[in-house]
């Protein structure tokens, strides 16, 4: 049984080294610019207070924030739900799309963010965004940092997005790196971890595209990223039962299984849609769901279609796949008022005080099939729903690799789960050393949540 395809393992193919370049939007230099793989590190523990702690989530959202930066052509819209729109576009530029082989022409704005310097200075960034792209625009958003030795990054392309797939294919962007670090799909990573070389401070960049002459804009509502410097490890301290103990959420339960052979053109089909199947169960928990217009494209005849359309919407034609972790958390926040990141946790603590006040988790790990009892499968990467905990703190968990949508629910042992999801490295099954996913997760939730939620949620640093 596989689920989402392995992360950095299997696409470390050889990377050409190539600068992008910083003056102008990152945009699109020609057919050979850099393109990037997938990646996977770290996790945030409670630190000393002497301590800083390891991962550092930090969003732009409000409308102070959008004027804070450095606009070319966007403007910031208050009101109930602050954004960024195309207030006069800056400039034109062609963009060759790879995955259609079509060239067209785009009106561009674009707004650089302060910069932000990292608590702690991180081996692996992963930013996340929020947007409506009406029919006819898209948004690439793009980082910059400062190393600790005090040189600089290129600009980074960490994804050209847009919510449908009719202007262009959502993709990420292989082959970037300066020989220091890289993008792994969606992942920033510094190539040696081993030395004291990590990224101090970045920037990020969102350029708004529309068809020339338009009127319509993207809005981008949460633009963020996740900075981590955890270090390398096997094993992780063990959390004890909390807060979330014996408290359970009632979350929509669907198996990726019965997708097998379904549109085989999204990731071979339902085996591999283990992280838009997660995604859809949580927000229908939130129930925001697809109308039947937007599910009007599926086989009528299969089961569950909105399981399907979440693999199409989710879809990264560079990396082939619907695992793609931004893309993710971008897909959640289409739906009416929500929101959606990507982030590291601690521990099972922080997973249960979310439980305690409503909010499920969706966690990435990595693990043998010897490595959790009751799974019956191991995996290079995997995506599933915390949704509760035992009376005794055991994990519960929709897992959508399962042959059934009876069969989603099932109860981990919450120590080993806990390893599986938070460690940094594990053997695989030849024994080699591979990475784990270091206690990546996604966090989806409503734009107004309950001043419980508000509370948890900043507590994990986030608003």
């Amino acid at each position: 049984m596989t689920n989402s395809a392995p992360r950095r393992t299997v696409l470390a193919a050889a990377l050409a080294a190539a600068a992008v370049g910083a003056a102008a939007p990152a945009a699109f230099a020609g057919p050979g610019r850099p393109h990037g793989g997938s990646g996977a590190a770290g996790t945030t523990g409670s630190a000393a207070a002497t301590r800083k702690p390891p991962v550092d989530y930090h969003a732009w959202t409000s409308y102070t924030d959008w004027r804070c930066g450095t606009a070319k052509g966007a403007r910031a819209e208050g009101g109930k739900r602050p954004g960024l729109l195309i207030g006069h576009p800056s400039g034109t530029v062609d963009y060759p799309d790879p995955h259609t082989g079509t060239t067209a022409t785009w009106e561009y704005a674009s707004w650089t963010a302060p910069v932000r310097k990292l608590p702690t200075p991180a081996s692996e960034v992963v930013a996340s965004w929020n947007a409506d792209t009406p029919a006819g625009t898209w948004v690439q958003i793009e980082l910059y940092g400062t190393y600790t030795d005090g040189t600089k990054t290129p600009w980074y392309v960490l994804g050209r997005w847009a919510a449908g797939d009719e202007d262009i294919k959502r993709t990420s962007v292989d082959d970037q790196t300066d020989g220091k670090s890289r993008i792994w799909t969606d992942t920033f990573a510094i190539d040696d971890t081993t030395g004291t070389l990590r990224l101090a401070s970045y920037q990020l960049r969102l350029t708004l595209y529309r068809k020339p002459g338009g009127t319509k804009s993207p809005k981008v509502w949460r633009l963020g990223a996740m900075g981590s410097d955890v270090p390398d490890r096997f094993e992780v301290p063990a959390s004890h039962p909390g807060v979330g103990a014996g408290r359970e959420l009632t979350v929509p339960r669907y198996s990726q299984n019965i997708h097998k052979g379904q549109y085989p053109e999204y990731d071979n089909g339902g085996e591999a849609w283990c992280s838009p199947t997660s995604s859809q169960m949580v927000i229908e928990y939130w129930g925001r769901k697809p109308t039947a217009k937007d599910l009007a494209w599926v086989d009528p005849a299969f089961a569950d279609p909105q399981v399907c359309h979440a693999a199409r919407y989710t879809f990264d034609y560079q990396y082939e796949g619907c695992g793609n972790w931004p893309f993710n958390a971008a897909y959640a926040a289409t739906y009416r008022d929500m929101q959606g990141l990507v982030t590291r946790l601690g521990s099972l603590t922080d997973v249960e005080k979310l439980i305690r006040a409503g909010i499920p988790v969706i966690t990435s790990q990595s693990f043998l099939a010897t490595e959790l009892d009751g799974a019956g499968y191991g995996t290079a990467g995997h995506l599933m729903c915390l949704i509760g905990f035992t009376a005794d703190g055991d994990v519960v968990a929709n897992d959508p690799a399962s042959d059934s949508n009876d069969g989603v629910r099932n109860v981990y042992k919450r120590r080993q789960f806990e390893n599986i999801w938070l460690r940094t490295k594990r053997y695989n099954a030849s024994g080699k050393v591979v990475s784990g996913t270091g206690g990546v997760c996604y966090l989806y939730f409503p734009a107004k949540v309950s001043p419980a939620q508000k509370r948890v949620l900043a507590e994990l640093g986030i608003r």
